[in-house]
């Protein structure tokens, strides 16, 4: 399995730590990679203007996923993607909405190069860290080596890899709670393997096939993204995405690659019925091609299942 206990401990040490407030300041705490990735995932200074971080768009109190439709960078630049979830990435195979990265190295490179986001050349990134005297004795005492491209990136990625969950209703449930989740959410889960045939794209334990599909939101015209093409250049690809994990989804609206659902009903209201939302969407899989049929009562049950995949720590959390 892919969660050892290892992981998992990991995982209460950091998110137990981010929800009552970040407090890697002190360097006699930060004594492993993880912990100077977590310090770095929540210091500003590794943007142009030292304006924003990591955890900027990435917000631990959202599952450590953006609530804004796109993600705002440095001088209130703003993106053309969603900033995704980056909880239960471990040994996902691609990375971003369209795939480019294929590692959690590589894709802490990205934002921080970016220039709507974070806006800094890495090699000025290394220069701020190794005239920083803090930054400068923490990466010597943890690696024996100065800061270096390759372990600033192996830093971040490492704390991302504490940011398992599997602590939710659901899983409860699963492991023989009967009670754990609602009646409503129970008759979700059978709609959501059944009448909606949702996990033939959500399956597995983190609720996705690790695979790219088009849902209709490409039409060439105003929603102009073509995704996975501009990695690929197979124009089978254009506006295919990545299928996003579904644990702790209830608390990272907006959703889609462009934010364009607020909620998860509206999600699941497009799913119902495609055509009635987007016209003309391009290379849109056949599963979409008719209506799922489901009644209102129906659609709130689904709804109630996916809120049951919320880990308990964000749900305390919530605002």
């Amino acid at each position: 399995m892919k969660r050892s206990k290892l992981i998992i401990s990991l995982s209460l040490i950091a998110l137990v730590t981010l929800m009552v407030g970040f407090d890697a300041d002190d360097p006699t705490v930060i004594n492993s990679k993880e912990r100077l990735g977590e310090k770095l995932f929540f210091d500003p200074i590794l943007s142009k203007d030292k304006s924003i971080s990591c955890a900027s768009c990435h917000k631990p109190e959202f599952a450590f996923a953006d609530t804004s439709s796109v993600s705002i960078g440095v001088g209130g630049a703003r993106g053309t993607r969603n900033s995704p979830s980056v909880t239960n990435l471990s040994g996902r195979p691609n990375l971003f909405w369209d795939g480019r990265a294929a590692s959690l190295e590589d894709q802490a490179l990205q934002p921080i190069i970016n220039p709507v986001e974070m806006n800094l050349p890495i090699a000025e990134a290394i220069d701020r860290l190794q005239k920083d005297k803090e930054y400068a004795a923490l990466f010597q005492k943890i690696f024996n080596a100065p800061p270096t491209q390759k372990n600033l990136l192996l830093a971040i990625a490492s704390f991302e890899r504490t940011l398992e969950t599997a602590n939710s209703p659901y899983d409860r449930y699963i492991n023989g709670d009967d009670k754990a989740i609602s009646e409503n959410a129970k008759r979700g889960r059978l709609l959501f393997i059944g009448k909606a045939n949702c996990n033939n794209c959500h399956s597995g334990e983190d609720f996705t096939a690790d695979r790219f599909k088009g849902i209709g939101l490409f039409n060439g015209e105003d929603l102009k993204d073509q995704g996975r093409f501009d990695v690929t250049g197979n124009p089978e690809h254009k506006g295919h995405f990545k299928i996003p994990g579904l644990r702790n989804v209830g608390i990272t609206a907006p959703y889609m690659h462009n934010g364009m659902f607020k909620t998860l009903k509206e999600v699941i209201q497009y799913y119902n019925n495609p055509d009635a939302v987007i016209k003309n969407g391009k290379n849109r899989d056949l599963s979409l091609n008719k209506p799922l049929g489901l009644s209102e009562t129906e659609i709130n049950d689904i709804e109630a299942f996916l809120l049951s995949l919320t880990d308990d720590r964000f749900q305390k959390s919530k605002p």
